[in-house]
């Protein structure tokens, strides 16, 4: 899959593309659905969810995370559950980008994704602002992302 395929009204975050399939607002707060078309080497620093519950479903490419002291890869067809309070991150990995589906129970979370894309920033360039976005978004950052491989 290339951009050109994927959808055109999602929002684009620093070469991450995001696309909410389900808003929080659809479901009463209970849950949000964002399909993310994420390139090669590209992934979060560490981080820690507050209040989410989160699952990747892997469409396309490979995904390798850090869970809680784990490292393993993940590829289509798989899925990997990351509990509110787990210490994670992932990179993309391989030589495809990757689409994946996250679930995030209860929803709310996507809008922190709308306020990046508004803002521009970069890590760890504005990391500053990203933090407080984070805040509100009940997200705390904890280390470094994995080293590109």
């Amino acid at each position: 899959m290339n951009n050109s395929d994927y959808h055109a009204d999602a929002i684009d975050w620093n070469g991450v593309r995001y696309k909410t399939i389900l808003s929080s607002a659809a479901t009463g707060g209970k849950m949000s659905i964002v399909d993310s078309l994420s390139p090669i080497g590209s992934g979060p620093p560490l981080h820690v969810h507050a209040a989410e519950d989160k699952t990747f479903i892997i469409v396309t490419g490979r995904c390798k995370f850090w869970l809680a002291g784990e490292e393993f890869v993940r590829g289509p067809g798989e899925a990997v559950f990351i509990p509110r309070g787990a210490e994670h991150t992932f990179q993309i990995v391989g030589d495809v980008p990757c689409r994946h589906i996250v679930v995030l129970t209860p929803g709310g979370f996507e809008g922190f994704f709308s306020e990046m894309a508004a803002g521009g920033f970069a890590v760890p360039a504005d990391m500053p602002a990203i933090e407080e976005s984070a805040a509100r978004h009940n997200l705390r950052f904890t280390g470094p992302p994995l080293a590109v491989n």
